[in-house]
């Protein structure tokens, strides 16, 4: 936070706001003992570095398996406590209350069937919140169960219909493709307007039951990822900042992170194995 912000503050002031020695800033770790355990640190800086602060030791140990380096989880946490690197995931993150839901007749037809062995055989979606400019802004996304792929998304200041429609339309496939769309019973999702758009193309309809988070937990789990390493990372000036940085995570979420669900492939790479 403080590099980021040295070029509008000093750094004795961020320290002094932050109640933190300026030496504590101006620390560099001992170097490593010798040659190959600095190429070992070296590679778990840049590893997570490149997950975008959010990695652990365990998907670490993925990456640098990938390089060709083993060792244990216990040694890359020594070596990440020596680094003072932290992960996003360390922070406890608030949850709010979800408003009522409505008394729609649709039924919950995926019935948590969460593992899917065809791609869009079902799309899952949520809504959550992001802070613009000292004011709330929403963000609606498509994931697709079958690899976890991010496949369409829409940001806005409003929590609203247009909002998931706008997502319908970014969609990196044809509606067509989708067989079932499962939501929670948020009016936002089960309104004229989207039913409209999933009947004209033959999508199936699912709702998860009324209260029942649980039943949409991929989503949830999603949006849980997405808070911790993108919207509470970032203070979005303007939404045309929020719009071009929504779309550079989702790329990279899609195309360089790797889930542990997937066996630590990203959800591309998935994609593309063999059935």
């Amino acid at each position: 936070m403080i590099r980021n912000n040295a070029h509008k503050y000093s750094v004795s002031a961020l320290c002094k706001v932050l109640e933190l020695p300026r030496s504590t800033y101006y620390y560099k770790p001992e170097p490593a003992a010798n040659e190959d355990e600095q190429k070992m640190e070296n590679a778990v800086v840049d590893i997570f570095r490149a997950s975008r602060n959010n990695y652990g030791t365990r998907k670490i140990k993925v990456e640098l398996k990938k390089k060709d380096i083993h060792t244990s989880r216990r040694k890359i946490g020594r070596m990440m406590k020596k680094q003072g690197l932290v992960s996003n995931y360390t922070v406890a993150q608030y949850k709010p209350s979800k408003n009522g839901s409505n008394e729609s007749e649709t039924q919950n037809r995926l019935q948590r069937q969460f593992h899917q062995e065809e791609p869009y055989a079902v799309v899952v979606s949520d809504l959550t919140y992001v802070r613009v400019a000292g004011k709330w802004h929403y963000v609606c996304l498509f994931v697709d169960l079958f690899n976890r792929e991010m496949i369409g998304f829409s940001s806005g200041p409003r929590k609203t219909a247009s909002l998931v429609y706008q997502a319908i339309a970014s969609l990196s496939v044809r509606l067509d493709c989708i067989q079932m769309f499962h939501t929670d019973r948020g009016k936002e999702f089960d309104n004229q307007l989207i039913s409209q758009a999933l009947e004209t193309f033959g999508v199936t309809r699912s709702l998860s039951a009324k209260g029942c988070p649980y039943d949409n937990a991929v989503a949830e789990a999603t949006f849980k990822i997405f808070k911790t390493e993108f919207a509470n990372q970032t203070h979005f000036q303007s939404e045309e900042q929020l719009d071009v940085e929504l779309r550079d995570y989702v790329h990279w979420f899609n195309h360089h992170r790797i889930h542990g669900t997937l066996g630590y492939l990203t959800p591309v790479e998935a994609r593309k194995v063999p059935s």
